[in-house]
């Protein structure tokens, strides 16, 4: 098996802010693990707010790529546990070879990877689109060059309740809030008593990660489901967020790929915690990837590759809310010729 990496730069269509900051691109990398026949594909953006550098992701492969291409016959999972140990440090880079594998193994076994898993198509959650923060009337229009059912709003400002009231009153559509823990218990508390007059599902991460004695405060003060983002990383944080939020969203890159995101949402199934899945700002081989998981969720958030100006891969498709399941093979993902 022979791993090959490949460092891409995404170019949005327009500026996406959240709490953390503004970007116009997106720098993204992608491994491919060919096999002689097949090519499974995975990918990982190289967030700046976790870290994540394209250069650091290609370097921590490399360190191990003996590892990689001696793994024989091994499984995705097994595959995984012989590379974790050696990438615990770099999640994204972890979650992209980890992906890719699983590409693979269902493209050598001829089957999507759904289909491979059991899983079937029939009832999919509606994926959000991501209304990134900018000027109420920037947001307004925004939303209104995108017609959805499902809006996930990003807060964090003094104006969050006038932004969602100017927004609601030019859409019938479910709106989700989003503040990247940019508010204090006193402020999430007062945001969602209001909140909940204006049509919104849930609040993600109102606090930041870290603050658990003011979540058990808020979660058992909250009018609104809570679903914790940064407070809910990998594996060990599930738990944890019994008692604090109303369920958890996973993303592959900061748990480390399929592999663990499985036991996660088992774990999460049994604290009784909901599960949403979400992404990056990706291309459509990481949104694809993280489809798989649709059947298995009840929130999605799998909006990150419709940001693009130019997408780098066919794979699913979203159209309106819907996720649409292409009938190749692994995560369906082919990528285009630049």
């Amino acid at each position: 098996m022979k791993l090959r990496l490949h460092p891409y730069e995404l170019q949005l269509s327009q500026p996406f802010t959240t709490s953390h900051g503004s970007r116009s691109s997106q720098k993204t990398l992608l491994v491919e693990l060919a096999d002689g026949e097949h090519s499974g594909w995975g990918e990982a953006a190289a967030t700046s707010y976790y870290g994540i550098q394209q250069d650091g992701m290609m370097e921590a492969l490399g360190e191990i790529r003996h590892l990689i291409e001696d793994s024989g016959n091994l499984t995705p999972d097994a595959l995984w546990e012989r590379c974790a140990p050696f990438l615990k440090a770099n999640t994204f880079a972890l979650c992209a070879l980890d992906v890719a594998m699983h590409d693979l193994w269902a493209r050598k076994l001829g089957q999507p990877l759904w289909e491979h898993w059991g899983l079937s198509l029939h009832r999919l959650p509606l994926t959000n689109y991501t209304i990134g923060m900018d000027t109420v009337a920037g947001m307004r229009q925004k939303m209104l060059d995108q017609p959805w059912p499902i809006y996930k709003i990003k807060l964090g400002t003094p104006d969050d309740i006038k932004i969602v009231q100017e927004l609601r009153r030019h859409t019938q559509a479910l709106f989700r809030v989003d503040a990247n823990g940019g508010w204090t218990v006193s402020e999430a508390l007062a945001n969602a008593r209001a909140l909940q007059g204006l049509g919104v599902e849930f609040i993600e991460q109102p606090l930041p990660a870290g603050d658990a004695e003011g979540m058990k405060l808020l979660f058992a003060q909250s009018p609104l489901p809570l679903i914790a983002d940064e407070s809910c990383q990998r594996e060990g944080d599930v738990a944890l967020c019994q008692g604090h939020f109303h369920g958890i969203n996973i993303k592959l890159t900061k748990c480390g790929g399929l592999t663990p995101a499985l036991r996660m949402i088992g774990r999460a199934r049994q604290l009784g915690l909901q599960v949403m899945v979400g992404c990056m700002t990706e291309s459509t081989v990481g949104i694809s990837a993280i489809a798989q998981l649709l059947p298995l969720v009840d929130y999605a958030d799998l909006d990150g590759a419709l940001l693009l100006k130019e997408d780098i891969a066919e794979g699913v498709s979203i159209r309106e809310g819907k996720v649409y399941f292409p009938s190749r093979t692994g995560t369906g993902v082919h990528l285009l010729e630049a």
